[in-house]
């Protein structure tokens, strides 16, 4: 273990891996404080559980849209840079709204204001997550490509004990100080994460290599596609004249266009600027070409649409969980750890066993599963557990565990199609797009379960139509499974 640490501190550098490590761990920290935010809504603003599911509804949005800020990091640097500016920005975001809320009251009691800043934090943590996963990803390029795999390994083991630590200490700093004090303190690890921005060296970019990112992810693109569609090579050939043609027109341009400065030429700004502009352009106009294709735009509906047609229901488990059943709030941080553990399970039953199965098995028993658990809440909420004599927190991390385990099996196929999907070139940005297909389907989920909440009239202290709704939700996990047919039928954990 040392020695691997070792390998990598050389490869990489301490500096690199203490930014990585630091910002995948408070990736997974972020339950510490949100759970904070779930009794500040409930408690002190008493909002109802639909209202609630709306708040954390809008501001979770901005981990929707992330392609977004992958485009603008990769299109326009900031002095020649196109990573650790970003990450400062995206870092300041992060620490600012905490900060607020812990020093003033009255941003933590109105709805409107705790949405506004709450975005405002999902925002920067959405950006530097953008910004890290391309940091590592343009850090195994090359002769450390070797190495990829066990980045990618730390970073997922310290979000992984972030939010282990995250979910323990939560509970235990609700019991024992107040919210004020837990944002606050929560804010150290943005404050560290800022700092640790400046350890970190970043190359600064000329405008010669800045522009060739249109041309390069464009020509890629072509080629993958022109590969797809034609099998006789005649638009493959012409694709590769094309490219040869840009690079010959580049080579002729780099004396004239590109000249060492000494000072700011007049058009220097506007030429500066029209680089820019087309190199979005470039950009997004690649990425919907990509997405248009039918092999990609079906499955991503797929995923869309099995979290859209499943009413998200969690918020108003909260609230039946502390309201009714009077869980405290150590015990739901444990049952969180329980959750992390069923992650991590998850991860290593579909590496184990699931690799070779078609996806569309996997994700049909992965539902029939989830349909399965709804049973777990139809059985706590009809208090049929009380008759047998299995109490409400066995309940509680029994169907933790075991919901979190399987949404990691149905996860993991979603990571492995979604990578086998992007075609070279726009690799980051595109995953970054199916990410954020799979966020926003969350959000939209969410919606559905606040809506469904406030037609059956569930509210803080009123849940007799609870049952009614959990068996609707259980009804609605059976329509994915209908829709698989989006799935390439032959796909598997290991080859498209």
């Amino acid at each position: 273990m040392i020695q691997w640490i070792k390998q990598l501190k050389t490869a990489f550098g301490v500096a690199f891996l203490w930014l990585v490590c630091l910002i995948y761990f408070t990736q997974g920290f972020r339950s510490f404080v949100w759970t904070a935010v779930s009794y500040q809504l409930k408690d002190r603003i008493k909002l109802s559980p639909s209202a609630s599911q709306f708040v954390f509804s809008i501001a979770f949005f901005p981990w929707s849209i992330k392609p977004i800020y992958g485009i603008l990091s990769d299109c326009i640097p900031i002095k020649g840079k196109k990573r650790i500016p970003y990450l400062v920005i995206a870092t300041v975001m992060s620490l600012v709204p905490w900060l607020i809320l812990g020093v003033n009251a009255t941003s933590r009691s109105s709805m409107w204001h705790l949405i506004i800043l709450l975005t405002v934090q999902n925002l920067g943590s959405a950006m530097a997550d953008v910004v890290v996963d391309a940091m590592v990803a343009e850090a195994v390029r090359c002769e450390k490509a070797l190495f990829a795999g066990d980045l990618q390994s730390i970073s997922w083991l310290a979000m992984a004990f972030g939010g282990i630590c995250g979910s323990l200490l939560g509970g235990y700093a609700l019991t024992n100080l107040e919210i004020d004090i837990i944002f606050l303190l929560f804010s150290v690890l943005p404050a560290i994460q800022l700092f640790s921005c400046g350890l970190v060296e970043e190359n600064s970019m000329d405008s010669e290599v800045f522009s060739k990112f249109s041309n390069s992810s464009d020509s890629h693109l072509l080629n993958g596609k022109t590969n797809n569609l034609n099998e006789d090579g005649s638009l493959e050939k012409k694709s590769n004249v094309t490219v040869r043609r840009r690079k010959k027109n580049q080579k002729k341009s780099k004396k004239t266009q590109f000249m060492p400065r000494k000072g700011k030429s007049p058009g220097k700004g506007k030429s500066l600027a029209i680089q820019w502009f087309q190199s979005l352009k470039d950009a997004t106009y690649s990425l919907c070409r990509a997405f248009k294709q039918p092999i990609i735009l079906r499955p991503m509906a797929w995923f869309f649409l099995a979290h859209i047609t499943v009413p998200n229901l969690s918020t108003v488990m909260f609230y039946y969980q502390t309201e009714f059943l009077k869980l405290e709030a150590s015990f739901l941080g444990t049952a969180r750890v329980i959750g992390w553990l069923g992650l991590m399970i998850g991860t290593f039953t579909y590496n184990q066993y699931l690799k070779k199965m078609k996806l569309r098995r996997i994700l049909m028993l992965a539902h029939v599963g989830l349909a399965f658990l709804n049973l777990f809440d139809i059985v706590l909420v009809s208090r049929t557990n009380v008759a047998f004599g299995v109490s409400d927190k066995t309940m509680v991390l029994c169907g933790s565990a075991l919901s979190d385990a399987i949404n990691q099996l149905k996860f993991m196929p979603f990571l492995i199609l979604s990578g086998q999907l992007c075609p070279p070139g726009i690799e980051g940005t595109l995953f970054a797009l199916f990410m954020s297909i799979n966020n926003f389907g969350s959000t939209v989920g969410s919606f559905v379960g606040a809506g469904l909440a406030s037609i059956l009239n569930i509210s803080s202290g009123s849940f007799d139509n609870l049952l009614l709704g959990i068996a609707i939700q259980l009804f609605c996990t059976f329509v994915p499974i209908m829709l698989l047919f989006l799935i390439p039928k032959e796909a598997t954990g290991i080859a498209s």
